[in-house]
């Protein structure tokens, strides 16, 4: 920063067009974490390669020495080490999205879980006013749709009785035996989110 006459840590942050918060990160070495555009910008602003940044804030190149006056490394090594940020840059955004939709289930549990038996009531008694409510939560259908999240089987329907996939509410039952679904259950694709309720015939 003094070799580039940048005064503080603010001065910085804005001549890089990155914020304060960034520049704390690269501080504690936290670099890893950071997208390469932002540390495109802090290297311009710094006046220094971005290999010689990485070199100089993370452990990702330890062994490698970068001499004083070296101005740029070899555009291939820098080309792969760019190619394996963006990686794991994808790798981090993936396992954000797969947090978010675990989040955003969890916050709407107990609409999953209880709104498909009032549905069913409202449409077996069309005096009810509630049947007007229901194209209110097309959209919340149409973003489980997006994310591959379905119905085990609606209520009302006659199953086979499987352990794995349902949950009795009262009585018993046996492996493959009949019984009713009160409460919808879900599954993400392979994986089960949340048993149907059912109750036996």
């Amino acid at each position: 920063m003094q070799r580039v006459g940048v005064s503080s840590y603010k001065t910085l942050s804005q001549q890089a067009r990155v914020s304060e918060k960034q520049i704390r990160k690269l501080r504690r070495g936290e670099i890893e974490q950071m997208r390469v555009d932002v540390l495109l910008k802090l290297s311009q602003a710094l006046g220094v390669s971005l290999w010689e940044l990485i070199a100089t804030f993370s452990a990702i190149a330890p062994n490698v020495k970068v001499a004083p006056h070296e101005n740029s490394p070899p555009i291939a090594e820098l080309k792969r080490e760019y190619d394996r940020l963006q990686a794991e840059l994808a790798k981090q955004k993936q396992e954000l999205r797969k947090e978010f939709q675990l989040a955003s289930l969890q916050a709407i549990e107990s609409w999953l879980l209880q709104w498909p038996t009032a549905a069913q009531k409202a449409k077996e008694n069309p005096d009810l006013a509630a049947v007007k409510l229901l194209p209110l939560v097309k959209p919340i259908e149409q973003l489980l749709q997006q994310w591959d999240v379905e119905a085990i089987a609606p209520v009302g329907a006659e199953v086979k009785y499987d352990p794995q996939l349902h949950q009795l509410l009262s009585g018993s039952a046996q492996s493959g035996e009949t019984v009713i679904v009160r409460y919808t259950g879900y599954r993400q694709g392979e994986k089960l989110l949340y048993r149907a309720k059912v109750n036996p015939m």
